[in-house]
């Protein structure tokens, strides 16, 4: 099963859509969103996704109830714990405490987003990934990741 990842979309509605495609492309079956939406607009574009979407609420989602009224549980404050095909998942925006949860062993992947640059390595089993920015605005590269969830093999993807 093929997940994508993505991160910091910042209203970057042409980009999201880019993400979309992409994912329809690599039959993703569930999307991971770690945050900073920014606006309950966001919605009109992701709601065409028909799989399972997670996502965890940024430091730069303004309105949280509205976020919450167009996305319904789907947004959930961090940290987020869930399982994807029997593989244990914590959600974040911001790193917190990113290493010790990665050295706990409790979770096989750990994502979080806001540092807006990619990042994937492994602290002993858990895979953690930063997929970088969507929105491409501070370091002008917007990219997502496609990830084989079976494996943990996980393929970067420019917008």
């Amino acid at each position: 099963m093929k997940i994508g990842i993505i991160s910091d979309t910042h209203d970057h509605m042409d980009n999201i859509r880019k993400a979309l495609k992409i994912f329809k492309e690599n039959n993703v079956k569930a999307i991971i969103h770690a945050g900073d939406f920014v606006s309950p607009f966001t919605w009109r574009v992701f709601k065409d996704f028909e799989g399972e979407f997670y996502g965890v609420f940024g430091n730069n989602d303004g309105d949280r109830v509205l976020l919450k009224k167009m996305y319904g549980e789907r947004i959930q404050p961090q940290i987020r714990e869930f399982e994807i095909e029997g593989k244990r998942i914590a959600l974040m925006h911001e790193p917190q405490m990113l290493e010790a949860l990665a050295q706990s062993g409790r979770f096989d992947l750990i994502v979080y987003g806001h540092m807006h640059e990619v990042d994937i390595r492994r602290i002993n089993n858990t895979l953690i990934i930063n997929p970088g920015e969507a929105c491409g605005w501070l370091y002008g590269k917007a990219t997502v990741v496609v990830l084989d969830i079976e494996r943990l093999e996980p393929s970067v993807i420019s917008l």
